[in-house]
C-alpha cells in the first residue's frame, strides 16, 4: 500500500514541504522540460523549482511544442557555444530560460528529440559552483541540481536580487534523506 501523498509537492504526507516553498517573483521566465522518468523521484528538485517560482512552468515529456514570441529565449546547458550568463544579464530586456531537467544523458536526449531546443542560443552558469546535493556524485566538477542551477542562473540575472530562498525545500529535503539513511543504517547495524 502506498503511503498518502500532497496534492501540491508530491511528497509524502509526513514529509510535505510546502510549508518551506517560497512564491517568489522574478523578471525572468522560467521553463523547466524535465524528461518524463524523472517525474515521480523522489527528489524531484525541479518540481520544487517550478513551485517556489511564480515565472516557472514546468512540462513534463520527451517532446515539446517549440516556444516562439518576442521574449528573448536561452538554453541554460553547457557546451562549447555557451557564452556566460552574465552577458545576457546586463540589460533590462525580458529573458526566458529554458532548463533541461533529467540526467545528463536524459537531458541531451531532450536536445535531440527537440532540435529547437538544440537551436537556441546556450547560457552557461559562472565557473566554480559546486552542489549541496550530497546525496547524488555530481558526474563533473559544477554540476548542480536542477534548483539549484535556477537559483544560480536567476542570481547572476537578476543581481542584486537574490532567490537562496528556493533551496530551504531542497535542503530540508536533503537533511530528511539523510536522518532517512541514518535511521536504516542504525537498524541495521543495531538489529532494529
Amino acid at each position: 500500500m502506498s503511503r498518502p501523498r500532497c496534492s501540491r509537492c508530491h511528497r509524502p504526507s509526513l514529509h510535505c514541504l510546502c510549508a518551506l516553498i517560497p512564491s517568489l517573483g522574478s523578471r525572468t521566465q522560467i521553463v523547466i522540460l524535465q524528461h518524463l522518468s524523472e517525474a515521480s523521484h523522489a527528489l524531484n528538485t525541479a518540481r520544487l523549482a517550478a513551485l517556489g517560482l511564480r515565472s516557472a512552468q514546468l512540462q513534463i515529456g520527451e517532446r515539446f511544442d517549440e516556444v516562439a514570441d518576442a521574449v528573448r529565449t536561452y538554453l541554460l546547458f553547457p557546451g562549447e557555444d555557451a557564452v556566460p550568463l552574465s552577458v545576457v544579464a546586463h540589460d533590462d530586456l525580458p529573458v526566458r530560460l529554458i532548463v533541461p531537467d533529467g540526467t545528463w544523458r536524459k537531458a541531451r536526449k531532450l536536445l535531440h528529440l527537440n532540435p529547437w531546443l538544440a537551436a537556441l542560443p546556450r547560457v552557461a552558469l559562472p565557473e566554480g559552483l559546486s552542489s549541496r546535493y550530497r546525496l547524488r556524485k555530481a558526474p563533473m566538477p559544477g554540476a548542480l541540481s536542477t534548483i539549484e542551477a535556477i537559483v544560480a542562473a536567476l542570481n547572476t540575472l537578476e543581481a542584486p536580487e537574490r532567490y537562496d530562498d528556493l533551496l530551504r525545500p531542497f535542503e530540508a529535503l536533503i537533511e530528511g534523506q539523510i536522518d532517512a539513511m541514518g535511521a536504516d543504517v542504525y537498524r541495521r547495524n543495531h538489529g532494529g
